[in-house]
């Protein structure tokens, strides 16, 4: 059986060629037209990247290689009597555009066990860090103290042939993805566990060890470890994280630097840290209006907190502009193992009441809820509780997207990002000789 790599391999030859053809005959036609608005508004929704691994469309929601979300938890690999996708097998998906089977699945798994030891010298890098620094800061850390095993890095001082350059960050990619977890976990246990770590189990696959070395000894747990890091595992090229990954590795980055710089774009409050800012106010609001609030009082506290000048934690979209896909199968999560949840009935009733809300408000353009608005309940549930970690869990998932990327960046040479910027200066100048 070929291995993942050699599949990969295969994959790029033809698709080398689909993209030379492509610039070589069709290079000079348009595809996007860029706005005063959107040069200043943060290019929203200029096409002006190209990203194989997954799309977003308004209404349909997000693809993985063409797959939705309900596609993709029937047909991907499972652990052994679990429901839920592996994420061995949206890495395998996203990197080479294949549904895996289950032994390509149980390959990757041992590949990662073998490949998952971090080296001692990180650790250390961690214990000299003060704890009460945010968690994030110590993951993009961590990542960056790996950056000594850089194969891809030791091979370009070497000299090698740009046609190769696929092949060490390959090598540097799965290194990374193998040791991100223990990492992670490590961060956790030093913060909230008093410093007493657990060992991996190479009897687990990827997500569950993460849950085991966490220390939640909670099948379920385990299973909402898998979904979750498959769900927000990719979301297309433009967001801060993918588009930061692949901006720094076109500078010939190695994967940790690029990684690392694409994790502190996910640490922002616009990004990944949302996901704990919405549980933070989740929890406020119980604070003040009770276990058991009425619909009546949620109402009031939403529109309490748009009259103060606030946004609504987890609601609305940069690009969605319908209910995001992720959060329709976290809930679906939630109904099945904690129905009775009462922080999840909060979550539930958001869901009815404040859409309509901010439709009648009319400043939001997508009423509806984002994947942060249910991630953190669940968390929660399963005994999770420290907010600031939530990020790094969206951290680790979200490795496995723009890596498999810059896998592709190098297979096909992509150059470094240099867009043009202009002046305001310009931007007067150019308009008024359209008059």
């Amino acid at each position: 059986m070929a291995s993942l790599k050699e599949k990969f391999a295969a994959k790029i030859d033809p698709m080398r060629q689909r993209v030379r053809t492509l610039t070589k005959q069709h290079g000079e036609i348009k595809i996007s037209d860029v706005s005063v608005a959107q040069a200043y508004g943060g290019m929203r929704g200029v096409k002006c990247l190209v990203t194989e691994t997954s799309a977003l469309d308004p209404y349909e929601g997000i693809r993985f290689r063409g797959f939705t979300i309900p596609e993709l938890r029937q047909k991907l690999p499972k652990a052994p009597g679990g429901e839920e996708p592996l994420p061995e097998g949206i890495f395998y998906l996203l990197l080479t555009g294949d549904l895996p089977s289950e032994e390509d699945v149980r390959e990757l798994t041992k590949e990662w066990q073998q490949r998952g030891e971090v080296p001692e010298y990180v650790l250390e890098v961690l214990k000299s860090i003060p704890k009460d620094v945010h968690p994030m800061t110590q993951f993009s850390m961590g990542i960056l103290a790996l950056q000594k095993e850089s194969l891809f890095a030791q091979r370009y001082r070497e000299g090698m042939p740009k046609t190769e350059y696929w092949d060490p960050m390959f090598e540097d990619v799965m290194n990374l993805l193998a040791k991100l977890p223990r990492i992670a976990a490590f961060i956790y246990r030093r913060i909230y566990k008093n410093d007493e770590h657990i060992p991996p189990d190479p009897t687990l696959d990827w997500g569950g060890n993460f849950a085991h070395m966490l220390g939640v000894e909670n099948e379920e747990f385990k299973e909402l470890m898998r979904l979750y890091l498959v769900l927000h595992s990719d979301h297309e090229g433009g967001n801060v994280s993918a588009h930061t990954t692949h901006l720094v590795g076109s500078a010939l980055s190695d994967a940790y630097l690029s990684l690392s710089g694409g994790m502190n774009g996910l640490a922002g409050p616009l990004h990944g840290l949302a996901n704990q800012e919405v549980l933070r106010w989740i929890m406020e609001l119980i604070e003040k209006l009770g276990s058991k609030p009425t619909k009546e009082q949620l109402k009031q506290y939403v529109w309490d907190t748009l009259n103060a000048g606030q946004v609504i934690p987890g609601y609305g979209h940069a690009v969605l502009r319908k209910t995001d896909p992720r959060y329709v199968a976290q809930r679906e999560f939630a109904l099945k193992h904690l129905p009775d949840n009462e922080i999840f009935k909060v979550v539930s009733d958001l869901y009815e009441v404040v859409p309509p809300i901010l439709q009648e408000h009319g400043k939001a353009k997508n009423p509806w809820p984002n994947v942060d608005a249910h991630s953190g309940c669940l968390l929660l549930h399963y005994g999770v509780k420290e907010y600031d970690f939530y990020t790094v869990f969206f951290g680790v998932s979200r490795a496995l997207g723009v890596l498999a990327s810059l896998c592709w960046d190098r297979a096909l040479g992509l150059p470094i990002e240099r867009p043009k910027s202009i002046t305001t200066d310009w931007v007067e100048e150019f308009i008024k000789n359209q008059n």
